[in-house]
C-alpha cells in the first residue's frame, strides 16, 4: 500500500539533523507496517496529480496556519475535498488536522488558551494516551458529520474521525523528547517560560506514539467503497 505525505513546512534545521525532517520521521513512525512512501513538497508547489497517485495520505505538521492567505493552502484543500469524495484514506497531524477540518467546513483558530507545548495526555474514548505537542492554532468549529475521538481539557477536538474517510489529530505522533527540547530552545522567547519549564519535566517520559502509529496504519487499512 503506497502511502502519500503531504508535506507543509519543515523542521528547524536542529530537529531535521537529530531525526530527519517530517518525511523521515513519518517513515519511522509507519515503518513495519508493509507500506511505501512518496512525499509531495505542497508548501513549495508540488502537488500530486489526483488522490489516484497513492493508496492514502498523510498531511503534515507546519509552522503556518491553515488560515493564513499562502497561496498552496486553497489547492491542498481542494485535494482534502477530492481525496474524501474519491474514498481515499486520509490522516492529517497538528496542521494537517486543522487544514482537513477548514477544508470541509469546520473553522481554525488561534486558541485563546495560548501555546501546547511537550507531553500531554489524551483521552482517546477512555483509554489515556500521552503524546507530544506543541501548538497554538486548534480546531474551534468542526465539519458537519465530524466525531470527536479524542480531547483534553484544553484541546476540545484533539482527534477527529470522518466516517471512514479521514482520521486527524493535533498532538504529534512522530515527535519525541529530543524534538521538543529543539524547540523549546528555539522557541524560548516566544513561548511563555513556565510552559517551557513545564515540557522540560517530564520531556523523558514514556509515550504513546506506537499505538497512534498502529491506529494510523490500521485506518489506512480499513475496507471502504467510494
Amino acid at each position: 500500500m503506497k502511502i502519500g505525505f503531504l508535506i507543509c513546512g519543515s523542521l528547524p534545521e536542529p530537529a531535521i539533523a537529530a531525526h530527519g525532517n517530517y518525511t523521515e520521521l513519518y517513515k519511522e513512525l509507519l515503518g513495519g507496517q508493509d507500506f511505501t512512501f512518496e512525499s509531495w513538497n505542497v508548501f513549495e508547489g508540488e502537488m500530486p496529480n489526483s488522490p489516484e497517485d497513492a493508496d492514502g495520505w498523510l498531511i503534515s505538521g507546519s509552522k503556518f496556519g491553515a488560515y493564513e492567505g499562502h497561496d498552496w493552502i486553497p489547492p491542498l484543500e481542494e485535494f482534502v475535498r477530492a481525496t474524501v469524495a474519491a474514498a481515499k484514506p486520509l490522516v492529517g497531524i497538528c496542521f494537517g488536522h486543522q487544514l482537513i477540518a477548514q477544508a470541509l467546513g469546520g473553522k481554525v483558530e488561534k486558541f485563546d488558551g495560548g501555546w501546547t507545548i511537550g507531553r500531554q495526555t489524551y483521552d482517546f474514548a477512555g483509554l489515556d494516551l500521552p503524546l507530544m505537542a506543541w501548538h497554538q492554532d486548534q480546531v474551534t468549529e468542526l465539519p458537519e458529520g465530524a466525531q470527536v475521538v479524542a480531547s483534553t481539557d484544553s484541546c476540545k477536538y484533539a482527534a477527529v474521525l470522518y466516517g471512514n474517510r479521514a482520521f486527524t489529530m493535533q498532538p504529534h505522533p512522530e515527535f519525541d523528547g529530543e524534538t521538543i527540547e529543539i524547540l523549546s530552545d528555539i522557541n524560548s522567547a516566544v513561548v511563555p517560560k513556565p510552559l517551557l519549564d513545564a515540557a522540560a519535566d517530564d520531556v523523558n517520559d514514556p509515550l504513546s506514539n506506537e499505538v497512534i502509529a498502529d491506529q494510523i496504519s490500521d485506518f489506512f487499512r480499513i475496507p471502504r467503497g467510494a
